[in-house]
């Protein structure tokens, strides 16, 4: 490495064994953990805080300012974990006043010309496949995979182990353990594969299903649905964690299949 054709700031905090490509620029505000491994034609600006065994590929930019008209210029943060992977031209903008900081959680991918906008939670485990778009304040669980060229609109909240049919519109909340698909967007099954790949024994998977059928399936409003849940299926970590997602949401939640005008492909499990 030719240090000479780098502009690293000599207030940046680098760890050890970092390895910086050349044409990278890296601001002053700036902590990188140990191990990193940070390519060619990078740009790291103040308030990014980059964790261990990160890689980072060239033309990426962490921690622009805000496209937010109401940033006015505030402290604020983009925070990459551990072990996360940032291929090349990606951006991941620095949070507002709203949150403080934009978050990519641990072990998570983001793919070619993934965008992060201002003030999203995106969760460990996550694969953000090419060209994603995340408005601002969007929430990510964790597990969850979004596929290519999906734009999701500011506010909403896309719940754990969940699968996001490519070139989809997201428009109101997906709760966990689904998959997401068509147009407009709409449930059309478990995420067995994704679970059993996430070692989720089959009784597991058996009363998500149970619980994501109720919601679904039954011809019931939500409210209806959530009633019934509680009522008539099992306590389980899982079925609270469908029905706290659900009864958080503020945009709703994406509308289940119609069985008069759609066939249904859920899986067999």
């Amino acid at each position: 490495m030719d240090k000479s054709l780098n502009v690293i700031h000599p207030d940046a905090k680098i760890g050890k064994d970092v390895v910086v490509g050349s044409f990278t620029t890296i601001y002053a505000d700036v902590e990188v953990g140990d191990g990193t491994w940070i390519g060619p034609n990078v740009t790291i600006m103040d308030g990014a805080r980059i964790g261990k065994n990160c890689r980072i590929f060239p033309g990426a930019v962490i921690s622009a300012i805000p496209q937010d008209l109401k940033f006015q210029g505030e402290e604020s943060y983009a925070v990459i974990g551990d072990n996360s992977v940032i291929r090349e031209c990606v951006t991941v903008n620095r949070g507002t006043a709203a949150m403080g900081k934009t978050v990519v959680g641990n072990n998570t991918m983001l793919m070619a010309y993934v965008h992060v906008a201002h003030d999203c939670q995106i969760g460990n485990n996550c694969i953000l496949v090419n060209s994603v778009g995340l408005a601002g304040e969007v929430e990510v669980g964790d597990f969850a995979i979004i596929g290519g060229m999906t734009a999701v609109h500011q506010f909403c909240r896309i719940g754990t182990h969940t699968m996001v049919g490519g070139a989809s519109k997201v428009r109101k909340d997906i709760p966990p353990y689904i998959r997401a698909s068509r147009e407009p967007l709409r449930y059309v099954g478990i995420n067995a594969i994704g679970l059993r790949r996430r070692s989720f024994s089959n009784e597991t998977i058996y009363a998500i299903q149970d619980v994501l059928r109720v919601l679904y399936q039954k011809g019931l409003n939500t409210s209806q649905a959530i009633e019934k849940i509680l009522n008539e299926l099992p306590q389980s970590t899982e079925r609270d964690t469908i029905v706290g997602f659900v009864r958080g949401s503020s945009r709703g939640i994406i509308k289940g299949y119609d069985p008069e005008t759609d066939k249904h492909d859920d899986d067999d499990v």
